[in-house]
């Protein structure tokens, strides 16, 4: 278990420490289940730049150790997005922590299922939740599952 966490609301300060841990898991995690191509052109959306602009159209959330961003998650209306952790803290539930957070926000938001586009890295993630595949998209060589979940308490 992580020690000292916190969950907020993205500024603009965060951009740079969200790009880093978004590219550190995709080289580190995700490189295992796809290929190079596929990384590099994945890594291109998310300079911080480019999170920055995110903030725009996204509720971005990251969850810190001691001051220190070790994950991050956003919710754009229904759609979960964007949902990673530094791979040396996957594992000791900073993901499910900010996972349950994002369902936090839809319920008060009464929003009353969720969806996300999985990696194939995270779907196991995802099915622990209560998340359930839906079907899978194909962009080129990338895959990803569709899933969805439905958020208890909402009419």
């Amino acid at each position: 278990m992580i020690a000292n966490i916190c969950i907020r609301r993205a500024t603009l300060a965060d951009a740079e420490a969200i790009s880093h841990v978004i590219i550190q898991t995709l080289e580190e995690v995700n490189a295992k289940d796809y290929p190079t191509s596929v990384i590099n052109a994945v890594i291109t959306n998310f300079s911080p730049e480019q999170i920055a602009a995110k903030m725009n159209q996204r509720k971005i959330f990251v969850i810190t150790e001691k001051n220190y961003v070790i994950g991050t998650a956003s919710l754009e209306g229904d759609l979960v997005r964007t949902v990673f952790v530094l791979p040396s803290k996957q594992g000791k539930k900073a993901g499910s922590l900010l996972m349950h957070y994002l369902e936090e926000v839809a319920r008060k938001e009464n929003i009353s299922c969720l969806t996300v586009s999985s990696s194939i890295t995270a779907e196991g993630f995802y099915q622990k939740l209560g998340y359930s595949v839906l079907r899978n998209e194909y962009y080129g060589e990338e895959r990803t599952i569709i899933m969805e979940k439905k958020i208890s308490g909402i009419p």
